[in-house]
Parts: structure tokens; C-alpha cells; sequence
């Protein structure tokens, strides 16, 4: 089968479509077929050498979600069939041909969806429940504000918040951008180039802050949180040291916290994708969410792909399609 792989760590063109073995699947894996393969920010950070602790990437097959069919079963993978239309989580591997999966970490794909646009959702998807949801314990009634509302993770988080009942905020870097966090449902959307958050956002407050910058956001961000607000960290784009009052946290109650998924157990996966498709696939069948796909390109130009994610100038996802 056909794969990229990383030649070393470094830029984007060292992402390299070469011949590899298909892979078998275990007992308790499938084996799918892909069609379509999601590019998200820590392809790149692992690429870079710079995710999950893992510097010597040379050999590795990036890529952390996928849209397929099943190709083949483990002898203990039995939800499943050949035939099976599914979009699954990868710790790597997606940026091919085929790729095996733990039989727990699929979910069908949703009735009117594309292949392209099944395999922008897990990734993102578990990572937006999990943290705004699960750990931020996001609230009907209650102010989200998120961080890059432009991006995969932000355009996923404005309009779950939305449909179930949240109000939004969004930071975005222009005024495209600002206008499309506001056609997903963003009751406010902040040019941070322009305006400063804080200022903007200073009389409403936030009850929930998902953040992907970190750095000098940190103590921005804890200032604007209401008496008992949750700031979640999804990635720290400026840097992990930021500067904060740890008083005002005691006295005001705030919780500080984040994950990363990819170094998870199995185990929790499985029971993020089963909490998923229970709240989330519902929202998709209903029209209250769709994830905003900004451009395909082809396998061998994964390369090209992760050069636009690195510029920022995307709005929603970008999806590698494949064809066998």
C-alpha cells in the first residue's frame, strides 16, 4: 500500500509518499480501507519531532483520523463487517491506504455525510467533548469562549456548544474569519488583531475558556472567567509558561486543567467514542452540527496540506482524500 511517511523530523516536505506493508489486523482491530484522512495541528507538531515526548519520527506514518470502509476483522472485532462505512481515532497512521484500528475506536458514518467529512470528525470531535464538555463540564445557559474559533477544534466547539443550549464567544485573526465563527453560531466573534478579548468580553464573562494559545492569554484568560470558571488547554501556541495570580484562583474558585488524547489509554477511548456517537452523532442526524471542510487535497500532496495548516489561513478543516 501507499503511505507517507516521515523521512526526519523537520518541514513539510518531508513527508514522503512511499510503498509499506499492509498492515493485519489484530484480534481486537479492523482493518480499514481509507478514503479520506483528517490533517490536524499535531500532525505537524509530529512531523516536527515535537508531539507527545517523540523526537526520532523518521519511518513514522502521521495522521490521527480517518473515514473508510472495513476491510477485515480481528476474530474479536465482531460490531463490525467487511462493507462497514466507518470514520475512526488513530494514535498515527492515517496519511495511507489502509490502516488498522481498534474496533472500539470506530464509529458509523453519519447518514449524509461524506467520506471526506466523516474523517474531519474524530479527532476533533473527541477532543472538543472531552475537554469542553467532560472536563470544562460546559453548561446550557452558560458562556464558552473559544480560542481559534476559526479552526477545526473552534468551528466543532462553537456549534456543539450552541446546539446544546451554551452561549459562544471567538477569537479569530480576521475579519473572514470573525464572520464565519458568527455564521456557526458565535454570538460574539473577536478579531484579536483588532480588539482585545478581555476589553470586548470584560462585562459578560466566560464560564468555560477553551484555549489553544496559552502564553501571555493565561492570565487574560483567568481574569475573564466568572466565580468558579474552568479554563481547559487544548495547546499552548505561545508557549506553556504563563504568569497568574494563584490567589484570585482560590478566592474566585477557578479550575485550571487540559489534556492531550493521543497518549490516553485504549480503554478511555473507547468509552469517549461511545459517549460520542450517544450525544453527539444525534446533533449531526438533526443538522445541529457539520464539520466545515476548507479544502482536500489528494495523498501525495500531504505536504501542501500541512503547509496550509502551518499558515493558519484555513477556516474549519483540512482532509486528505485517497484514492485505492
Amino acid at each position: 500500500m501507499k503511505a507517507i511517511v516521515i523521512q526526519q523530523a523537520g518541514g513539510p516536505e518531508v513527508l514522503q509518499l512511499q510503498e509499506q506493508p499492509l498492515p493485519q489486523p489484530a484480534a481486537h482491530e479492523v482493518l480499514v480501507r481509507i478514503q479520506a484522512a483528517g490533517v490536524n495541528r499535531p500532525d505537524v507538531l509530529m512531523r516536527q519531532g515535537k508531539y507527545g515526548g517523540v523526537t526520532d519520527v523518521a519511518g513514522m506514518v502521521p495522521g490521527l483520523e480517518i473515514a473508510g470502509t472495513v476491510e477485515a476483522c480481528g476474530a474479536d472485532a465482531t460490531r463490525w463487517q467487511p462493507g462497514d462505512a466507518v470514520c475512526a481515532l488513530l494514535p498515527a497512521g492515517g496519511y495511507a491506504e489502509y490502516a488498522v484500528v481498534d474496533a472500539r475506536h470506530c464509529l458509523p458514518v453519519p447518514t449524509g455525510l461524506s467520506m471526506v467529512e466523516a474523517a474531519a470528525l474524530p479527532e476533533t470531535v473527541f477532543t472538543v467533548w472531552h475537554n469542553v464538555f467532560q472536563r470544562g463540564a460546559l453548561q446550557p445557559g452558560e458562556t464558552l469562549l473559544v480560542h481559534g474559533g476559526s479552526s477545526g477544534i473552534g468551528t466543532t466547539a462553537i456549534q456543539l456548544a450552541r446546539a446544546l443550549g451554551s452561549r459562544v464567544a471567538a477569537t479569530a485573526g480576521d475579519e473572514t474569519k470573525c464572520s464565519a465563527c458568527r455564521e456557526l453560531g458565535a454570538d460574539w466573534a473577536i478579531n484579536y488583531k483588532a480588539e482585545d478579548f478581555e476589553q470586548v468580553l470584560n462585562e459578560e464573562g466566560a464560564d468555560v475558556i477553551l484555549d489553544m494559545i496559552g502564553g501571555d492569554y493565561t492570565a487574560k484568560n483567568l481574569r475573564l472567567l466568572k466565580d468558579d470558571g474552568r479554563l481547559v488547554f487544548v495547546n499552548a501556541m505561545q508557549g506553556g509558561n504563563g504568569e497568574f495570580n494563584a490567589l484570585e484562583v482560590m478566592r474566585r474558585r477557578l479550575s485550571i486543567t487540559g489534556s492531550t488524547l493521543r497518549p490516553r489509554s485504549a480503554e478511555f477511548k473507547a468509552g469517549l467514542a461511545a459517549e460520542v456517537k450517544k450525544r453527539v452523532w444525534p446533533l449531526i442526524a438533526v443538522g445541529k452540527f457539520r464539520p466545515v471542510i476548507h479544502q482536500t487535497f489528494p495523498l501525495a500532496e500531504a505536504a501542501a496540506a500541512h503547509k496550509l495548516m502551518e499558515s493558519s489561513a484555513h477556516i474549519g478543516k483540512i482532509v486528505l482524500e485517497v484514492k485505492v
